[in-house]
């Protein structure tokens, strides 16, 4: 490290080199210096006023001049005591220039401060101006010449800046603040030029006289003492924050003993108090050539770090190591002012420092290293106080060093016991180990060998649970051996499986690879919120995990928890677990081949009692005819010889769906999923959507060459996995199911069947045909009743119109031949003819006749295509029609009926027809509807009786569901409405509410058959008494 200052021998700061100081002697407070001052103040206003009266006697009007200088001394003595009433600084400004610029009249009162440590300028920073002229706050001057007229304290007055003999540059500023004329007194703080308190007139020249300047320059004089006054309070308060943030610091460093927090911590607060830009810890790392490095540091923004620097000074350990252990320190306010070496100049230089101070760090007695304050911006005046704070901040990091250094020593002699009983340990741990290994030979019972080892593991260890984890093929698991200490619950005790998110994603993960995991708190590890909370849960706060392996084969997990606490756990125990894991797969391995002897002799023996069961059960199946016997023998046989839960039958229909026909389940048997009496899709989800593991197997069924079901075999209460043997059992049973129902279909049973139910069905199509042809030639007869009368009409009209057309054709004829005879001169007996036919009334009826006749001849034609269109005769199968013409139809051929009787007035009726597509359906089934409907709704009205009070009126209403692809129709009415007894039953074949000969009961129980079996729609009705009745019809666009 080049580390070349100057140390004084002297116990007070030298130029810019001092020794570490006292504190700086005290200070007298704000109130007690004005009191202190008093009584010299009152003497200089004496003479002053003295002055003042020599310019009253020499003024032509004495009188209003004393008045005028007695406002001012009023003035004064308001602002002097504003100055000792307030310590807030804008405040004491405001007052100052308010009062100064209402007294004399000018047009700006300001107060400019110059800039700490610089000679270029300064700004405003308080004012009082006319509202004439613009504000000048915040303006900024950087100019030498605003500053030197005031370097020997002197006032300045300027009548006219452009006569005063003032510099350019001094007049471009005053200029560009609109100054004509100028009075400048400067502020000073102690012996430091602070400010000026400037008075302007803006609007013209001025000549300041002598009370003028001196009233401001004694306002000036006591703002300068208020100025230094609170310097001093301020330096009050900064070294009461030092003793503060030094005793906090102190505090910090003794409750901890973390060398690098303390350092780093102390660093911080030491920078923020003293508003240093770097603070940095500075330590040897050998006494032999005194090389070292920065090993702690805080720094301001834009001041680079140094804390990777090593340094390096050859001469630092025969010139200054001694210095420093002396306890002296170095202080400089100005690297570039001092009588450093230029070398050690340009190292400080090289890390931006301007000013610095250095105390030794000492650790007993031995010169452990230095803190180091740094000033980088600009140079830095050190106070006394500053240095004394950083001296005792040294001192305490001695202190903490040498604690330390006794934790260290404590800490190796922990660890040269914790060898010991390490070694103790491992000796039980040994022994322990022969034991397991022992009992593994001694005995082949796994769960025994668990047991044992839990406990003594748990015994050795001192520990909270030992356990251990085994895992299941789709990689969860359980805890099949436990031990813990009282108080603790069991983790063997959890039902079902224990479903690890993260073991079950990667099959074991870490585990898989042998790999241990130890862990001394979980609140210290990166692990997810879900992980702790599922450590928690199993109260585990520090464990150790090693993996149990059957051969390649993960098997399990062998855990070693402490729920209490946080634990450590040791290099000796983590390999002892490691063992003992080893010495259990061994176990397992040993146990596992012995498994398999005994299963290969126990499956041997099945399959001799499960051929000779299968013998008894195809025995069983061939001695009966009787397919539900076989099936229920079957299912039974079967689900005892496999020992499953359930054994069923299923049978397929035509289009590939089915249902079950037989089944044998056992009396506790619970299923997971609720029983299905159909299969869909059989073979697509054979997991049952992931619920349960494949616990079930099918085999065909087939008649012959056709697959006629499925011969299933379950196993719910726990997983199974199918042997082969099982399977080619349930493919022996299936196969003699198949000939028995080959044998059942030669029984005469299902022709005699086949030939009722023919039988039956012809005579329940005849009847119904019957009744529909009754029931429409009931629709006939009204059809054939509303034609008669509605064609009556235009044919009588026709009628009536035929003989006086005749007459007007045979006299206009008669005319046509007299002009034949006598053109081109017509005689007396033409113009005979002409009056006694009255030819001119004969043009005009002519038309009339011939327009009415071609209406009733339209009137028939409509009425004819409205039979057609209701009747459709022609189109009896399904096609393409507009719903609209079927209902103008029907209501064309009730018109008769809707017209007014003896018993009501005329039935109004109001369509509101949708934007309806052509659908497909059976036109004239559909017609038919639509007549009954308005049939029943005119029998409604005419038997309500009295319309009084409303106008009989139906309402028709169709519109597109374009959601459902349908059309909806809606014949609603004003009429008396059903009862409810009566509406429950109107769709009943055979019901009706009117007279006998009146009705057959049938038309709304075809209209429902035609609107729901014919079409697949839905016919509803909704009525209540007395509040009309609604038909609601929905026809799919296609069937």
């Amino acid at each position: 490290m080049q580390f070349t200052p100057r140390f004084s021998n002297a116990k007070q700061p030298v130029g810019h080199q001092a020794v570490a100081t006292a504190p700086s002697q005290p200070f007298t407070p704000l109130a007690d210096g004005i009191s202190a001052l008093k009584s010299d103040t009152i003497i200089q206003q004496i003479v002053e006023n003295c002055g003042g009266l020599e310019d009253i006697a020499k003024s032509p009007h004495p009188t209003k001049a004393l008045a005028h200088n007695v406002d001012r001394e009023q003035a004064l003595a308001k602002i002097i005591s504003k100055i000792r009433q307030s310590l807030d600084v804008e405040d004491l400004f405001q007052a100052v220039v308010t009062e100064i610029r209402y007294l004399l009249a000018a047009d700006r009162v300001a107060i400019f401060q110059f800039e700490p440590d610089q000679n270029q300028g300064g700004e405003f920073i308080s004012e009082d101006v006319s509202d004439d002229w613009p504000s000048i706050l915040a303006k900024r001057v950087h100019n030498r010449c605003f500053r030197e007229p005031f370097s020997n304290h002197h006032s300045q007055t300027v009548s006219d800046i452009h006569t005063a003999g003032l510099s350019n540059a001094h007049v471009n500023i005053l200029e560009q603040f609109q100054v004509r004329a100028n009075l400048a007194v400067p502020v000073l703080q102690g012996e430091d030029l602070w400010g000026l308190l400037c008075v302007h007139q803006c609007g013209h020249e001025r000549s300041w006289s002598g009370d003028d300047v001196r009233f401001v320059q004694h306002i000036v004089e006591h703002l300068s003492f208020a100025l230094q006054q609170l310097k001093l309070l301020e330096q009050l308060r900064y070294q009461t924050e030092q003793q503060k943030s030094l005793t906090g610091v102190i505090t910090r460093i003794r409750e901890s003993l973390d060398v690098e927090t303390i350092f780093q911590t102390t660093a911080q607060e030491v920078r923020q108090l003293l508003k240093a830009d770097r603070v940095g810890i500075f330590f040897f790392q050998s006494e032999e050539d005194w090389e070292g490095q920065f090993v702690a540091e805080d720094h301001g923004n834009g001041i680079a770090s140094i804390l990777t620097e090593k340094l390096y000074d050859n001469r630092f350990g025969e010139k200054y190591a001694t210095l420093y252990q002396e306890g002296r320190m170095y202080v400089s306010n100005n690297i570039y002012e001092s009588d450093l070496e230029d070398s050690y100049v340009q190292t400080l230089a090289r890390f931006e420092i301007k000013a610095t101070v250095v105390s030794p760090i000492m650790n007993g007695s031995e010169l452990w290293g230095l803190i180091c304050i740094h000033q980088c911006q600009t140079p830095r005046q050190w106070q006394p106080s500053e240095i004394e704070f950083i001296d005792q901040i040294a001192k305490h990091l001695g202190v903490a060093l040498e604690q330390w250094s006794q934790v260290e020593q404590l800490k190796l002699q922990a660890a040269q016991l914790a060898y010991i009983s390490s070694r103790e340990r491992a000796l039980e741990q040994q022994q322990l180990l022969s034991q397991t290994i022992n009992a593994i030979r001694d005995s082949l019972q796994i769960e025994e060998i668990f047991n044992t080892t839990t406990k003594s593991i748990q015994s050795l260890f001192k520990t909270d649970r030992v356990v251990i984890y085994q895992f299941n093929p789709d990689w969860s698991g359980q805890f099949v051996a436990e031990s813990v200490a009282d108080g603790c619950s069991k983790l063997v005790d959890i039902e079902g499986k224990i479903q690890d998110a993260y073991l079950m994603e990667t099959q074991g993960g870490q585990y898989a690879q042998q790999e241990i995991l130890a862990i001394d708190d979980i609140y210290q590890t990166d692990y997810d919120i879900c992980q702790n909370t599922l450590l928690e849960d199993f109260e585990a706060r520090a464990y150790v995990i090693v993996p149990i392996m059957e051969g390649n084969r993960l098997w399990g997990l062998l855990a070693v928890c402490q729920n209490t606490g946080p634990r450590h756990w040791e290099t000796d125990e983590i390999d002892f677990l490691s063992q003992v894991s080893a010495q259990l797969g061994v176990a397992l391995n040993q146990a596992e081949a012995v498994a398999q002897v005994r299963e290969q002799a126990a499956a041997l023996q099945k399959a001799t009692d499960r051929q000779r069961a299968l013998t008894l059960t195809i025995d069983k199946i061939r001695q009966s005819l009787d397919i539900d016997v076989i099936f229920t023998t079957t299912t039974q046989e079967v689900r005892q010889l496999l020992e499953v839960d359930r054994v069923a039958i299923y049978r397929f229909n035509s289009d590939w769906s089915g249902a079950f026909v037989a089944d044998s389940i056992i009396d506790s048997w619970h299923p997971a999923i609720p029983t299905q009496t159909i299969i869909q899709d059989v073979f697509s989800k054979p997991d049952q959507d992931g619920q349960l593991p494949r616990n079930e197997v099918f085999v065909p069924i087939s008649q012959g060459t056709k697959l006629w079901g499925l011969l299933m075999a379950y196993q719910t209460s726990k997983p199974r996995y199918w042997d082969d043997d099982e399977v080619g059992l349930l493919a022996q049973v299936g196969t003699q199911l198949g000939v028995a129902l080959q044998q059942a279909e030669l029984l005469n049973q299902t022709q005699q069947q086949t030939a009722t139910l023919n039988k039956t069905l012809q005579t329940l199509r005849s009847t119904q045909a019957r009744l529909v042809q009754g029931e429409k030639m009931a629709g006939l007869g009204q059809l054939a009743a509303g034609i008669a009368h509605e064609i009556n009409n235009p044919v009588g009209f026709i009628s009536s119109n035929l003989e006086p057309m005749q007459e007007y054709v045979t006299g206009l004829l008669e005319l046509l031949q007299l002009y034949q005879q006598h053109y081109p001169e017509p005689e007396a007996l033409i113009q005979e003819k002409i009056d006694d036919i009255d030819v001119e009334f004969v043009l005009e009826d002519l038309p009339k006749i011939m327009t009415s006749m071609k209406m009733g001849s339209t009137r028939i034609v409509d009425i004819v295509k409205s039979m057609q269109v209701f009747s459709r005769v022609d189109q009896a199968a399904i096609k393409n029609v507009d719903i609209h013409q079927g209902i103008d139809s029907a209501l064309l051929i009730l018109k008769h009926r809707l017209k007014a009787s003896n018993k009501r007035p005329t039935i109004n009726i109001v369509k509101s027809y949708g934007d309806l597509p052509h659908i497909q359906c059976y036109a004239s089934h559909l017609n038919q509807v639509f007549m009954n409907i308005l049939v029943n709704a005119v029998d409604a009205f005419e038997d309500a009786g009295n319309f009084d009070d409303q106008t009989p009126e139906i309402q028709i209403v169709t519109q597109w569901q374009k959601s459902k692809n349908s059309l909806l129709i809606e014949f609603s009415d004003n009429g008396p409405g059903i009862p409810e007894n009566t509406l429950a039953n109107i769709f009943n074949p055979f019901f009706t509410t009117k007279p006998v000969g009146k009705g057959t009961g049938l038309g709304l129980s075809i209209s429902y058959q035609i609107v729901t079996e014919m079409h697949q729609g839905k016919l509803s009705c909704q009525s209540a008494a007395d509040k009309g009745t609604t038909f609601c019809i929905e026809i799919p666009a296609t069937i």
